[in-house]
């Protein structure tokens, strides 16, 4: 079941930089990224209620609060950087540059999860990095 919401994150993401691209023309990047996040808030949030989750809010652990504010932090400047990259730059260049964070994510994973590199992860991010080189140039 993970893989079939991994490929469906793949097609969503697909569609937002299309989609925000034709959004953001003549709109300040901060400013469609705040429309944006509240989108994404109203759903999460009627996600939320709607499953009946919010229930768990006050059992969330001190660690989990911080990482998760800490993750809410990162993602805020992921899409501010992003968006404004989408304003100045072409998508068939912004995304594959975004997408070298696959790269950094198992970099990271490894330095500070200790996830292990395998021989096909070390190839998957040799291939992503000579892939985005080639669509960048």
């Amino acid at each position: 079941m993970w893989l079939l919401f991994a490929v469906l994150s793949s097609i969503f993401a697909a569609l937002t930089s299309i989609l925000a691209k034709v959004g953001i023309e003549g709109v300040n990047s901060n400013l469609a990224t705040a429309v944006r996040t509240f989108v994404v808030l109203v759903m999460s949030w009627g996600i939320v209620f709607l499953t009946g989750t919010h229930t768990g809010l006050f059992s969330i652990s001190k660690k989990s609060w911080l990482f998760l504010i800490l993750s809410g932090i990162a993602t805020g400047a992921s899409w501010l950087c992003y968006y404004k990259a989408l304003q100045m730059g072409e998508v068939s260049k912004v995304v594959p540059i975004d997408k070298l964070s696959v790269v950094i994510t198992l970099i990271l994973a490894f330095v500070f999860l200790h996830e292990r590199f395998t021989p096909k992860s070390i190839a998957g991010c040799i291939l992503i990095g000579a892939g985005t080189l080639l669509l960048i140039k």
